[in-house]
């Protein structure tokens, strides 16, 4: 039997190759309200919420008259030009699936907007293998705050010692520690080992995993 009894899954930069785009989007939008950020120093807060990186690159509070404004214009940017383009790496629907067969509970824990959510999904092709969904609509704070673990940890109905987040970011790993889940990463995210330091176990992407599942903590041979 696999040690953990469920997964905690994150989708952008896991599951589908999304982050330069989320990026980009969020590039233009801050350009729209005059704040001219490199794509290089946006590209390293992907994987938080809007929250955390709007406070780090501007200053602005995502609450605020110009947060709601860029938060709109990221969302109809990345939604226009960015999201047809999309797709999932390659296996990531087989990981999944792959983790389910094998009894494993398994409830998206994401950054990303509910409705965005839902379209990454499908493009994953996982929608009809998840059990549940967390996003950053639900809570007060998004990655690396652990409230989207928390709430997904609630759902998933194990406690944190018997289950993993499958993430791409240090914000997964730091967001999961804080909530005491351990944490497998993917490089495929863009980030490297010394930056995903304190995950319990690494690879490159889902077919990696997929490939070398029995071997690793998800599986009954580790």
């Amino acid at each position: 039997m696999p040690r953990f009894r469920g997964v905690l899954l994150d989708v952008d930069g896991t599951l589908v190759d999304s982050n330069d785009a989320h990026a980009s989007a969020w590039v233009q939008a801050l350009a729209r309200e005059g704040h001219r950020v490199p794509f290089d120093q946006v590209r390293r807060l992907i994987g938080m919420g809007s929250d955390h990186l709007l406070a780090r690159s501007v200053g602005v509070e995502k609450d605020s008259g110009e947060g709601r404004r860029l938060r709109r214009w990221r969302k109809e940017i990345f939604v226009s030009q960015y999201l047809p383009t999309l797709h999932a790496f390659p296996d990531a629907p087989q990981l999944v699936r792959r983790i389910r067969d094998d009894g494993l509970r398994v409830v998206v824990a994401s950054s990303a907007e509910a409705e965005e959510l839902h379209a990454l999904l499908d493009i994953a092709g996982v929608s009809d293998l998840v059990e549940d969904t967390t996003s950053s609509d639900e809570v007060e704070h998004s990655k690396p705050s652990p409230d989207i673990i928390q709430a997904a940890l609630a759902r998933i109905g194990h406690p944190a010692a018997e289950v993993i987040m499958l993430g791409d970011t240090p914000y997964d790993v730091a967001a999961a520690s804080r909530a005491g889940v351990r944490t497998i990463a993917l490089r495929c995210g863009g980030w490297d080992e010394d930056e995903l330091k304190g995950a319990l176990a690494l690879y490159n992407d889902p077919a990696d995993l997929l490939a070398r599942y029995e071997e690793s903590p998800l599986g009954s041979a580790s």
